[in-house]
């Protein structure tokens, strides 16, 4: 989106924060998939992620930038040793 701050990505107690400019995003983990051979530290639902938080609520979060908060969140994963799954 052109003329939006870029993404930036905290993990913070149980859940990762996504602030984009005045925009602020709340993302909590589940439980990882059942009978995975390999388990996540996280598990992130990516259907669920529909609209920024208040007072944002009404701005759906387009797909160029549930891409970009997916990429952040497996590069803040990554840089912390960490392991992130997508569902």
């Amino acid at each position: 989106m052109t003329g939006r701050a870029r993404l930036s990505v905290e993990l913070t107690e149980g859940a990762f924060r996504i602030l984009s400019g005045e925009r602020r995003l709340t993302i909590f983990a589940v439980r990882d998939l059942p009978n995975v051979e390999h388990p996540a530290d996280f598990v992130i639902r990516m259907d669920e992620i529909l609209t920024w938080d208040p007072p944002h609520e009404d701005e759906e979060i387009s797909v160029d930038e549930l891409q970009k908060i997916a990429a952040g969140i497996t590069e803040e994963c990554e840089r912390r040793g960490l392991s992130v799954a997508f569902e």
